[in-house]
Formats: structure tokens, sequence, C-alpha cells
């Protein structure tokens, strides 16, 4: 090599080894100053993350989350999460979606008397977003919007308040004599009675015969299939709801077809009722709840509200999904209790059966003071839905201190509030209705809706405007059960507790029971 080239070269990788040596010293001096930092800083964080509260989170799996830990009684397992770890709030993430589940009534009160508002939106669930035609209905629509606001005043005003209720008595006073009657026919024979499904076929009855003014024909039997499908796909596990990335699943184990089946027979169904409704005669009697939906279509008033057929159609199946599962279970979940306590049974019974006659009439349940205590105690112990509808967060606020984000999945365990010794006392597991005394009247919202302890029907804004017509058909059809029958466990056999879990929860095995007529003197 050329001495002059050479004498370069050595030049140039002198000064590329200044340069490493330099640079080295500047990443060695950056992470000596990084770690300082930290070294310095530790402290302040530590005092930091002590000052600011937080809620507990349960760790989980990676992608679903706590997602296993629902197992196959969700509420029963979340009341035991929370319970393990001290948490009457408490986050946890259910696939992707950070969810704050409510377990106490102090907590319901701390989270929600200051952020109802707040805490008012609705999750777009797969099952719910399609059957109300993309949240058109009162239960599932979002809360910031003038429909909502509208439909739940009219609601409220015109479909179920008090003097609506009233117009249905006949409805409810047939359905719970021809309860008694089925009751009677199937027990003449000395077989023990199907409890559970005919208090099922009651409550769909006096849904149709109120929503749709249907009869009882074919159709009907066929329509209620239908219906029952609907509730059906309500409580199952969609994982899109969870994971939007594997919504593919869904599609593979059949759910979205069988949600398309289910929505099309649906809609034909509304359809056919809406168009019998506009042809029927002007001077049919009576007006049920879609002669009043359309009414109110006709009305200016009220017209920008229910503006379409599928507004009317997605406010008819929020009456439907409310009005014949917890009806019936409630009722269910009653006698369950009575056969179990038979000290309250035959209170019960005697106080029923101090009026005479030969049936319960709906003017005869104000006197029946205990009997609502009954209700109100089987409702505390066996809410129909116990992890209320869920809510999510239209904006960030806060709980105890700690800062809930928007978009966060809110779960009411009412169930867990129900048992809650906090609220309750130490024999909140016990089965007393005494402990309602005070209680004057069950259709009256205030003891409902201002509670934070006893949250069948919700809480809030978003609390279910159905008291009114929930509780007028339970008190009627279980006084006249009482009334009419003496009951009993086939063989002796103690009744069970077991449930099976959906939108609602029933018993896992059918109310199978012996009811001998009583003979009125």
């Amino acid at each position: 090599m050329h001495p002059a080239l050479f004498m370069e070269t050595l030049q140039v990788q002198a000064a590329h080894a200044e340069l490493f040596a330099r640079a080295f010293l500047a990443l060695v001096a950056t992470v000596a100053v990084l770690y300082l930092t930290r070294l310095l800083l530790a402290p302040l964080k530590r005092r930091a993350a002590a000052s600011s509260p937080s809620l507990p989170r349960p760790r989980g799996l990676p992608l679903i989350g706590n997602l296993h830990q629902l197992g196959a009684v969700p509420h029963d397992s979340l009341a035991a999460l929370a319970a393990r770890h001290d948490a009457p709030l408490m986050l946890l993430r259910l696939g992707s979606v950070p969810t704050l589940v409510v377990s106490t009534a102090d907590a319901l009160r701390a989270a929600f008397q200051p952020n109802d508002r707040a805490m008012s939106g609705r999750p777009a669930l797969t099952v719910a977003t399609r059957i109300t035609y993309g949240l058109q209905d009162i239960a599932f629509s979002p809360p910031d919007g003038a429909f909502w606001r509208a439909a739940r005043r009219a609601s409220l005003s015109e479909l179920l308040g008090a003097p609506r209720v009233r117009a249905f008595r006949d409805v409810r006073e047939g359905e719970a004599a021809a309860l008694v009657a089925a009751v009677a026919a199937a027990s003449a024979a000395g077989s023990p009675v199907n409890l559970s499904e005919m208090l099922m076929a009651t409550s769909n009855r006096i849904l149709r015969r109120v929503a749709f003014g249907d009869g009882g024909d074919d159709g009907s039997i066929e329509a209620g299939a239908v219906l029952d499908e609907t509730q059906k796909l309500l409580g199952a596990f969609f994982v899109a709801d969870y994971m939007p990335w594997l919504g593919w699943v869904d599609a593979l184990r059949g759910l979205r077809r069988r949600l398309e089946r289910n929505f099309h027979e649906l809609d034909a169904f509304y359809e056919k009722v809406i168009d019998d409704h506009l042809n029927k005669r002007a001077d049919s009697k009576g007006e049920d709840l879609v002669d009043v939906l359309l009414r109110l279509h006709g009305d200016p008033a009220y017209r920008s509200t229910f503006s379409s057929r599928n507004r009317i159609k997605g406010i008819l199946t929020d009456m439907f999904i409310a009005g014949t599962d917890t009806t019936a279970e409630t009722v269910e979940w009653t006698m369950t209790e009575l056969l179990r306590h038979p000290d309250i049974l035959a209170k019960a019974q005697q106080e029923v059966r101090g009026g005479g006659g030969d049936i319960v009439l709906e003017s005869d349940l104000p006197r029946l003071k205990y009997l609502k205590q009954v209700i109100r105690e089987s409702m505390r112990v066996h809410p129909p839905v116990p992890l209320l509808v869920p809510r999510e967060t239209i904006e960030p606020c806060a709980v105890y201190g700690c800062e809930i984000p928007a978009g966060t999945r809110v779960l009411v365990n009412a169930r867990a509030i129900g048992q809650d010794p906090g609220a309750w006392g130490p024999d909140a597991a016990r089965f007393v209705p005494e402990r309602h005394a005070e209680v004057a009247d069950l259709s009256d919202h205030k003891p409902w809706h201002d509670s934070f302890s006893l949250v069948p029907f919700g809480v809030g804004r978003r609390s279910c405007p159905g008291v009114h017509f929930a509780t007028s058909a339970v008190e009627l059809q279980l006084a006249n059960l009482l009334f009419c029958f003496d009951w009993r466990a086939p063989n002796g056999e103690a009744v069970d507790l077991e449930q099976e879990t959906g939108m609602t929860v029933h018993r896992k095995n059918p109310l199978v029971l012996v009811a001998e007529r009583r003979r009125v003197q």
C-alpha cells in the first residue's frame, strides 16, 4: 500500500474509534442518569401510589382476562370473588372489556348517587342490538339522545303507568282464574303439578293479550316459541361482546345464524301484529299496547319519537323481555321459599283466606300486607335478574376517589346486594318476610327506585318502568295459588334451590308440587 494512503487509513480508523468511544461514553452516561433518576424518584412514586386510591383488580389471564372466573353461575362467582378480595367495588377485565362490579349496597350508593348520568350508557351487545332494530328501544338505546328520553316518558305515561295497568285488570284476573283451573285439572288425578311450566304459560298469555291482543290461538303458540327463543339468545354467551376480534367464533358456533333466523321470525310476527291492528274494525273493544303505540305514531306530539315501525317493534321487544320470564320466575321462587318455610306458608295462607269468596280479585290485594312482604323478600333473595342489565360509563367519573374511565362496563350484582350483611344484618341469608314490615304497597315506585339495598327493578334513570305491571301480576297469581290450594312436595322430598342461568335465573329443576284443592266451608 502507498505510504500516504496507509497513513490516511490509520487516521480514519482513529477518528472512527474516537467517535465510537464518545458514543459509548454518552450511552453509559445516559443509562447512569436514568438509573439514578429512577432511584431518586422511586420513593416519590411509592408515596404517590400510596396516596392515590385504587380499586381491587383480581389477576386475570392473557387475552381472556377474568372471563374464566365467571363460572357457571356468574352472580355467585362474582360475589365470591368480591368477598375473597374484600372488594365491594372491583375492576375486572372481561376479554378486552374493562368492567366495574358492584356488590354491596354502600358501594352501589357511592357509585350511582353522584354518577347516575355518567353510568347511564348501555353496551351495544350483539343480541340486544339486533332484536331492537339497532337499539331503537327504551331498555338498550343510548341515554344521550332525545329519542330515549321521549320514549321513556311515553312509556311511563301511556304504556306502563298505573292507569294503563288498571285497564288490564280483567286480563290478569282472567288468567289467574285460568291458572287455578289448570292446576285443579292437573291435580284431579292425584298427579303432581309442574308449576314452573304453568306459571310460564300464564305469564306468556298475559303478555300477549296485553301487548298484542293475542287471544291464545294456534298462531299464538308459534309466536310464543319465537319469543321464547329470543329470551334464550339474550342469555347466550357471544364472544364478540367481550373479544370483538374473535367474533367469528360466534359464526362457527352457529349463534349468528340462529340470531338472524330468530330476528326474521320475530320481525315477521311483529309485522303481522301491526298489520292486523291497522286493519281491524274501528269499533273493536279495548286498546292493547300495539294500539297505544300506533296511536302515538299518528300523534303529532309523539310522531318524531315513534316515527317508524322499527321503533314500535323495538319497544314491543322491551315489553316482552321485561314481562314474561321475570314475572313467572318471581312467583316460582316465592313458592319455592314458601314450601321450604311451612310456618311462613301457613301465615301467608291465613291472611289470603281471611276475606272469604272463592277466588282472589285485585280489589282484595290492598289488604294482603304480609303477602307483599313475602314477595319483597323473595325478590331480595332471588332477584329475577341477579346481574342487572349491564351499564356503561359514557364519560369518566370517580368512585371512592378512583377514576373510572369512559367506556367501562358496569355490572350491578343485585343478588349479592340482597345478601349484603351491611344492609340486611347478620341474618341476611335467611328468608324473613317480616324485615319488610314497613312496606305498604309493592306497586309504589319509591320503595324500589329510592333503594340501594333492594334493586330487582334496577337503579336510577335506567330502572325498569314496569313496576306496576309486574307486581300486580305477581301478587294476583300468588294470592290465588295460596287461596285455592294446599301445597306440598311429592313424597315428602325437600324443595331444592339449584339455579340455571340465562338473562334471568330460574330453577334448574322444574317446581313440581302436589296441590290439594281447598274446600271452602
